[in-house]
């Protein structure tokens, strides 16, 4: 999901009702004037609106559910990413600043959320893509650390895929390989101790500005799926998805980060690989879910025979070191 500062192009403008709730939101009598859509989301309309009044022009993020299905469920995926909003505010994480939630679309044309714009953008590219890695690493840590009150922890973790669900490649060599991952996630999850999770964590949900020495993070964005787990499954996440975008190695990087950073996953190499094997699967066969907004984003070398061809060698390398 992109909120930043990269990946905008001109319109859809708001409808009449969308805009008297935004500019009331917004406050201080401001006044909508500009209307950009952000590239890279798949699940949800991105829309980066400047107002303008007394003062310094503000810029907020409008998101709203416009298809069906997530029209649905919008009032617990947005009053859940509103509250964590909320709950993030007085940590060191990067997140979007809340202005107003209207789940159930009573003001706004769809349920939507208004939240600040955070500076910087998603980077996709192989240009200091192992620098990225490791600022990926210590900002989950972070995330892993923040402390939730009992009554204001999120729901607990739903797994994206299982046994019965998988879709595997119509035209592997390895169909093995697939066998035994599907195995693997035929038994019970295992032990762990719960933490908080953004759930969705991963390079099209971070956004970056600087170069080399200056690279950094300003923001971490996509809150809906926060949840209450394991960290071994955030890691999986983002590693599946580093090993899709830049290759096996790069995705294999991403723990050890993770763990020098002062993160802490499973001692049990069977625990951490079910974790990593059942996010992986949730990708097969060609990840084209993901593959739709990172070409939008620039990627158009992600074709589904590359990203199909990755997945089968990340699961692969999976065995060879944790199975």
């Amino acid at each position: 999901m992109v909120a930043g500062g990269r990946g905008a192009v001109a319109g859809p403008g708001v409808d009449d009702r969308t805009r008297a709730w935004v500019e009331e939101r917004a406050g201080g009598g401001r006044r909508i004037d500009t209307t950009e859509r952000l590239r890279g989301g798949w699940t949800s309309q991105m829309r980066r609106l400047r107002l303008s009044g007394a003062g310094e022009p503000q810029w907020f993020v409008l998101r709203s559910f416009v298809t069906p299905f997530y029209v649905r469920h919008a009032r617990g995926l947005l009053t859940r990413e509103a509250d964590i909003l909320r709950l993030l505010a007085p940590t060191d994480v990067p997140a979007a600043v809340f202005a107003g939630v209207d789940a159930t679309a009573a003001h706004c044309d769809h349920p939507s959320l208004l939240m600040s714009l955070l500076p910087g953008g998603v980077r996709l590219d192989e240009e200091e893509a192992g620098a990225r890695t490791g600022l990926l690493a210590a900002q989950l840590a972070r995330i892993h650390r923040v402390r939730v009150p009992v009554e204001a922890r999120p729901r607990v973790y739903e797994a994206w895929t299982s046994p019965d669900r998988v879709r595997l490649p119509a035209s592997t060599a390895r169909p093995d390989v697939w066998r035994r991952a599907v195995d693997i996630i035929r038994r019970d999850p295992p032990d762990y101790r719960p933490c908080f999770l953004h759930r969705d964590f991963h390079p099209g949900n971070v956004l970056f500005s600087g170069r080399g020495s200056a690279l950094e993070i300003t923001g971490v964005v996509d809150w809906v799926e926060t949840s209450w787990g394991p960290a071994d499954l955030d890691v999986a996440h983002c590693s599946t998805a580093l090993a899709l975008l830049h290759g096996v190695q790069e995705g294999m990087r991403l723990a050890d980060c993770y763990v020098a950073h002062g993160g802490t996953l499973s001692e049990d190499p069977a625990a951490h690989l079910y974790w990593r094997v059942l996010d992986a699967l949730a990708f097969a066969p060609d990840a084209e879910k993901v593959a739709v907004p990172w070409r939008e984003l620039g990627r158009e070398d992600l074709t589904p025979a590359l990203l199909a061809s990755r997945l089968e060698e990340y699961v692969e390398e999976l065995f060879h070191r944790f199975g």
